[in-house]
């Protein structure tokens, strides 16, 4: 047999010849070779694009090189689109560097989500320094999203305007992936999972600032949504702007939250967790938090100072370096051994929103460091995992069941005790009332996790009113508002014994409060507190006639974890005439865009 190249062989002087073009791109990897100028930047966007072949790396010839190859590779690399760039420094480069040639062209029509959905196109005749006469390695430039732009260059920052999305993930436990959520009419809903695939996945993940899609998830996988189902059976080109252009389904209903879309989106490498690390855990997912700080000139381990440290900040860690969600923040630490050379605290005073992707990010002390604990036992520590519960209170529940209850004093002496009334009840007569607007709490489990308390069951407290263990001191807080957000009724921290009252069907409920059971809210399952519980209200005996704003907050000091905490805060328009009361608009707090 003699061989002619990848084209073509003769077998028994029989020629074969195959035409490549039509079949897929099959090489080990692709990498953007930043020259040494650039190779210092995070993230790399720009340079030669090299493909892994034969254990070698290999540059693509340009002649056949298209505008549609580059979004891909962009896209594959987390970056939303390419853009144009000065060549002449490339190819003064690689004039003087030595070339090796890829045998084949690509063909990409844009929408692919990785280099190896594209076709193979022209086969490129090898012939030492004569391949590519007349072009030159391909290279690539490509935009970043906004979260990734270099922050020392103002001039990515200006390009940006700030503009009402219209399109947002939530439940995600990683950078870039979630729940996709759409906003019409001010209000914020799920897409429909009937005909979601790759291209509308990847409509969303460029529109939000990250690459192409790694996938497009169906059947509420990253947890269920809340309010209306906006979108059903998208079709989109895949060169929308935003997915709010693309085709659906207007007159499709009957689409349940079971079925939310989600996606996982290719994102830029920006080591994020080259610079922080857990040490000493029983795992890879827990340990001391030591991050990578500036000291003398140099760079050396230490340790977090744990005053103030909690959920949030514990949320951030893990999707640093991603582990997913924070199931516990641990403000000791002595049982972990870290690394001894890392047991100085070089970071303190760190408060974070839940927002950020990196620890750094947070507010924090930076050099001047102050943590009056000291190191040693008193270090931040986390434990990660991959899955979270997402507590929603229904909206629709709390509007129905809105009333008004004038109650006898000496008929609140337990509530009483427990602080469920105004401050000026401790000098009622007994024989006076008190006007308590009353309502019933529904709140369910959305989310891929069991909730439950973090205190453990021998520090539970026995609230006699309710005849129960309590394992959540502040689980609700309950207040009436003024227009414009001031306190006009002093709400009261609720504080509940979780249970699973119903489930959905073919969920078996796991807790129950009774002879001191275990408590938790299972996934798919609600706790309902009746109105006619006591306590289940709050003190309106002082307020007087007017608009007010009803606001039910959920585990409202972040003392467990979720996956989404903006969908925790529920607010109410209220008319009250002095005799009765009249509650509307009941949203989820985020679910509207005001």
């Amino acid at each position: 047999m003699k061989t002619l190249g990848p084209a073509a062989f003769c077998l028994m002087e029989q020629c074969l010849c195959f035409d490549y073009q039509g079949l897929t791109v099959q090489v080990e990897d692709v990498r953007i070779r930043a020259t040494y100028s650039h190779r210092k930047k995070i993230p790399i966007t720009e340079g030669f694009v090299e493909v892994k072949d034969g254990g070698k790396w290999r540059q693509i010839c340009n002649e056949e090189w298209s505008e549609m190859n580059s979004r891909v590779i962009c896209g594959m690399y987390g970056f939303p689109s390419e853009k144009p760039f000065n060549l002449r420094p490339y190819k003064l480069l690689a004039k003087r560097r030595k070339k090796n040639y890829w045998g084949f062209s690509v063909n990409c029509t844009g929408n692919e989500s990785n280099l190896s959905d594209c076709k193979l196109g022209k086969e490129i005749q090898l012939k030492g320094n004569n391949t590519c006469r007349r072009g030159m390695p391909a290279v690539i430039s490509c935009v970043p999203g906004r979260a990734f732009a270099p922050s020392v260059s103002m001039g990515f920052r200006k390009a940006y305007r700030m503009e009402q999305p219209l399109v947002r993930l939530r439940g995600g436990a990683m950078i870039g992936e979630g729940r996709v959520e759409v906003l019409k009419n001010g209000e914020w809903g799920t897409v429909c999972d009937d005909n979601w695939n790759i291209r509308a996945a990847t409509v969303v993940c460029r529109e939000l600032g990250f690459g192409s899609a790694k996938e497009a998830l169906a059947g509420g996988r990253m947890g269920q949504g809340v309010g209306s189902v906006h979108m059903n059976e998208v079709e989109c080109s895949g060169f929308e702007k935003s997915l709010t252009e693309c085709y659906f389904n207007r007159e499709s209903v009957g689409c349940s939250h079971e079925e939310d879309a989600a996606v996982r989106c290719n994102v830029p490498a920006m080591g994020f967790n080259s610079r922080l690390r857990l040490g000493g855990g029983r795992n890879p997912y827990e340990g001391r938090v030591e991050v990578l700080a500036e000291r003398n000139g140099s760079l050396v381990w230490g340790t977090v100072c744990s005053d103030s440290w909690g959920t949030m900040e514990a949320m951030v860690v893990c999707r640093q370096l991603g582990l997913g969600f924070a199931s516990h923040a641990f403000q000791e630490t002595w049982y972990w051994q870290g690394d001894a050379s890392a047991d100085s605290v070089v970071m303190s005073g760190v408060r974070c929103s839940g927002t950020e992707l990196t620890l750094d990010q947070c507010l924090h002390h930076g050099k001047h460091v102050s943590c009056p604990k000291g190191s040693g036992r008193f270090a931040a520590g986390v434990s990660c995992t991959q899955t979270a519960p997402d507590l929603v209170l229904s909206a629709q529940v709390v509007e129905q069941t809105t009333y008004l209850e004038d109650r006898p004093m000496y008929a609140l002496q337990c509530a009483h005790e427990e602080r469920c009334l105004s401050s000026t009840a401790d000098k009622a007569d007994p024989n006076s009332y008190r006007r308590l607007l009353r309502f019933s709490s529904q709140i369910q489990n959305n989310g891929l996790s069991d909730f439950r308390p973090r205190a453990s069951p021998h520090s539970w407290i026995w609230h006699e009113c309710h005849r129960h263990y309590h394992s959540m001191e502040v689980f609700t807080l309950y207040d009436l508002l003024s227009l414009n957000g001031t306190k006009v009724a002093e709400g009261h921290k609720a504080s509940f014994c979780l249970e699973d009252t119903h489930c959905d069907e073919g969920i078996q409920k796991r807790y129950e409060c009774a002879n001191f059971g275990s408590q938790g809210i299972t996934v798919g399952c609600w706790d309902t507190y009746r109105h006619d519980i006591d306590c289940q209200w709050i003190d309106i005996t002082d307020v007087k006639p007017g608009d007010y704003i009803l606001q039910v907050a959920i585990n409202p000091n972040y003392e467990v974890a979720e996956s989404d905490y903006t969908n925790n805060i529920m607010k109410c328009r209220s008319r009250y005439d002095g005799h009765r009361i009249w509650t509307y608009n009941c949203h989820i707090g985020e679910n509207t865009s005001s």
